[in-house]
């Protein structure tokens, strides 16, 4: 084994001990938040369902299916927050373990996004939960059958949440999707106008797969969807002004 091989090797090696040591580290908090967490379970799954639970009508509840299940699920719900709530740690420990792999630029870049991303995702969130739920959780209930009974199993409400969740997390993450293909210089400003009409298309036709079939949640979908595009394209066009303005010798991004 040559020297450089040999030098390859150990940090290669190293790598792995950093890596090893942030994955413990970002685990580790997210076990001891879950612990501290554990005793409010109950509580906790309370919380998230009460979008539901103020919709039914008076001594309307939800139910369990499966003999498990009034255990897990609240224990699922526990491990979620305590997921999110350590995000930005767990964020934190990614970051310092590529970062000396990042040129000087892309430091400075990479940050920003990075807590920018993460503020979005949770402002998705909690839009979804404020906004959203109980428009949706009222016209759920409010055009079920003459007879029907509204009982929803309490592991289905959770999956259909955590969709909905991560469907409006993701969508609030439009203008840093934005920004950063701009700054890539995968797509110009001009190229984000044009492709507006398009955008409002998509984002009604992302609202109608993502939300229960009624125009008030597909709406709630589609219309922050486009807002935040356009805030997106807003940012860019700013960033390319400063751009153009601190280096005269570029082209106007309107010329």
């Amino acid at each position: 084994m040559t020297e450089e091989t040999s030098a390859g090797m150990q940090e290669f090696i190293s790598h792995l001990v950093e890596l090893r040591g942030r994955l413990i580290a970002a685990v580790s908090a997210v076990f001891v938040v879950f612990l501290c967490l554990l005793p409010f379970a109950n509580t906790l799954y309370t919380w998230l369902a009460l979008p539901l639970l103020t919709q039914l009508p008076v001594g309307g509840h939800m139910i369990a299916t499966e003999v498990t299940t009034p255990f897990f699920v609240p224990m699922k719900v526990t491990a979620l927050v305590a997921f999110l709530g350590t995000l930005p740690f767990v964020l934190y420990q990614v970051w310092r373990f590529v970062e000396p792999g990042l040129y000087e630029h892309e430091k400075r870049m990479a940050m920003p996004f990075i807590v920018t991303s993460t503020f979005l995702f949770y402002c998705g969130m909690t839009f979804a939960y404020f906004a959203v739920f109980p428009f949706v959780f009222g016209f759920i209930t409010h055009t079920a059958p003459k007879g029907v009974e509204v009982m929803t199993d309490i592991e289905k409400y959770l999956g259909f949440v955590i969709n909905m969740f991560l469907a409006f997390g993701v969508a609030f993450e439009t203008p840093v999707v934005v920004v950063l293909l701009v700054k890539l210089g995968v797509l110009k400003v001009e190229q984000l106008r044009s492709a507006r009409r398009y955008v409002i298309v998509g984002a009604f036709i992302l609202g109608a797969i993502f939300t229960p079939p009624d125009a008030v949640s597909q709406t709630l979908l589609a219309v922050p969807l486009w807002v935040l595009y356009e805030v997106g394209v807003l940012v860019a066009s700013r960033m390319e002004q400063k751009k153009v303005t601190e280096d005269p010798l570029l082209p106007h991004p309107d010329s």
